[in-house]
């Protein structure tokens, strides 16, 4: 199962912010876990380089750029990066159901890294996504069931 992370999760959990920051962390915390009656599964967890722009300008402007710094590069040692290339781009601007563009950007990422679903806590952003769009607390709340 491939999950695309939005940025707002990856800065709940890197501010620890409260009352999000339990389920956001357990969801980060499921990285190359085996899910599933018969752990046939293996959970990968994906983000964009603009997801990370924006959690590294959220967490250094709480707690400092070397901070900011230390906390990214955590977060992508059990991550892969989901490329926004010219194709992404194009098809988020002329998407119309994308009025937001960055939320275009990460949704075709998130498309072309083949992931299952979007994990945020913004799913209204996302109500042109073809793919299961879900708040942290609802993916754990579905995999008691697999």
């Amino acid at each position: 199962m491939k999950l695309f992370i939005d940025a707002n999760v990856l800065i709940c959990v890197l501010n620890k912010e409260l009352p999000r920051f339990p389920d956001a962390a357990r969801v980060l915390s499921l990285a190359h876990q085996k899910i599933g009656k018969k752990q046939s599964r293996q959970i990968f967890l994906f983000t964009t380089p603009l997801c990370l722009a924006i959690a590294f300008y959220f967490v250094s402007k709480k707690r400092g750029e070397a901070v900011a710094k230390k906390k990214i590069d955590l977060l992508v040692q059990n991550m892969s990066i989901a490329v926004i290339d010219e194709n992404s781009v194009r098809k988020a601007i002329n998407d119309k159901g994308a009025e937001d563009v960055e939320d275009g950007f990460q949704y075709y990422a998130a498309i072309h890294a083949g992931c299952d679903r979007i994990i945020t806590y913004n799913v209204p952003d996302f109500y042109f996504s073809e793919i299961p769009v879900i708040r942290p607390e609802e993916l754990l709340y579905a995999l008691k069931d697999l």
